[in-house]
């Protein structure tokens, strides 16, 4: 029995800025001239406009400025705890209001029904978490299971939404609740490393939540049937892509080799995994690549011989909200199942790179409305 997306619903934080407003600031923190001229280049070659934060001042003098301003000018940044106590914070607020959002809009299902809660997450933990939170305030049976998928980076939707289906294929009454909520605001540092530079001009806040089961939705509602998953790894990349826990946060190394990497191996990974799945890359009308970048997204449309329009959804994501890890991926897919993109019959192939490099893909037939635009996604206050 095959499982099906049955909704999915996004949301950002309220605060945003546009790429050009950090940029003027990621220059005034610069310590050296050369440095500016990096963050000039980067954040204007980004492909993004404009991108939310939980963080609303980032370098004031008050209380509650996130890097603290020394009478000398210099900026002193918080610790792990401190960046995690707002994760905390932040994150129980939101993923509580996205998922009443979520199983308000799913037509058919009822929360009492949700039997599995699985929560992702790379910027941020604690216990009880979100999935907790969740199940109490939303209602839910105390007998629901919950599951959190944590540190993972950005390919972590599919482990999500893999698991889900693997729920309702072993038990057509399960009804399951993905959330993927990332923060990744709260991890800026200001070394002056050019992964630092690069992850700085990238990274966004943002949470997304699917709704998994085994039942097709109702007539004039849009889902996807979720066709196969398949997982790789390019190991030349080990170095070039991780994510540790330091004392002032999370560290990244993320190189910018990452996208020549992808491009160089994706279609050898790509076709043999469509192969699989008795597809190939001219059977797929519609890529959801993950936007981590405007070069990631070159690279793989390169890469794969594809037709701008097949990759539309991902630069729009990418240029309105930036890169949200784990999140990205179901932007992209709600953008793809509200568009005409959505056809009916056709299929879409799902990618994205995480740490490893970690590369994962799933095929999903997206069985849409009729054709519209986007739904605004939703924005709420820091709480």
């Amino acid at each position: 029995m095959s499982a099906w997306i049955r909704r999915i619903d996004t949301m950002v934080p309220g605060f945003s800025f546009s790429q050009e407003e950090a940029m003027v600031k990621m220059q005034g923190w610069a310590k050296s001239e050369r440095e500016r001229r990096l963050v000039r280049a980067v954040y204007r070659n980004s492909g993004i406009d404009r991108r939310h934060s939980v963080v609303r001042d980032f370098d004031g003098e008050g209380e509650g400025a996130f890097f603290r301003r020394a009478p000398d000018g210099t900026l002193s940044p918080p610790g792990t705890a401190a960046r995690n106590d707002i994760f905390a914070a932040e994150s129980r607020a939101m993923s509580v209001s996205l998922a009443r959002k979520v199983l308000r809009n799913c037509p058919g299902i009822d929360p009492a029904e949700v039997t599995h809660v699985v929560t992702v997450s790379c910027t941020g933990f604690y216990n009880p978490g979100p999935d907790y939170h969740i199940v109490r305030e939303l209602g839910l049976s105390d007998a629901t299971q919950r599951y959190h998928l944590g540190f993972m980076g950005c390919y972590a939707a599919f482990p999500a939404l893999r698991m889900a289906a693997q729920f309702c294929e072993a038990d057509p009454r399960a009804v399951v609740l993905v959330m993927c909520l990332e923060l990744c605001s709260l991890h800026l540092q200001l070394t002056g490393s050019e992964d630092n530079l690069l992850a700085n001009s990238l990274f966004s806040d943002g949470a997304a939540a699917a709704v998994v089961s085994s039942g097709e939705s109702p007539p004039g509602n849009p889902a996807y049937r979720m066709e196969g998953f398949r997982s790789g790894l390019v190991p030349a990349g080990e170095q070039d892509m991780a994510w540790r826990v330091g004392d002032h946060g999370f560290d990244i190394a993320l190189s910018s080799y990452v996208p020549r990497l992808i491009g160089a191996n994706l279609q050898a990974m790509v076709v043999p995994s469509l192969a699989a799945c008795g597809l190939s890359v001219r059977d797929i009308d519609t890529w959801a690549i993950h936007p981590g970048g405007k070069a990631i997204l070159d690279q793989a449309q390169r890469g794969l011989g594809l037709a701008p329009e097949q990759v539309r959804a991902s630069r729009e994501v990418l240029r309105a909200y930036g890169n949200m890890s784990s999140v990205s991926i179901l932007f992209v897919l709600e953008e793809i199942l509200r568009s005409a993109a959505g056809t009916p019959g056709g299929r879409v192939c799902a990618v994205a790179f995480g740490p490893g490099l970690t590369v994962e893909l799933a095929v999903l037939s997206p069985v849409p409305v009729a054709a519209g635009a986007m739904r605004p996604v939703a924005a709420v206050s820091p709480a």
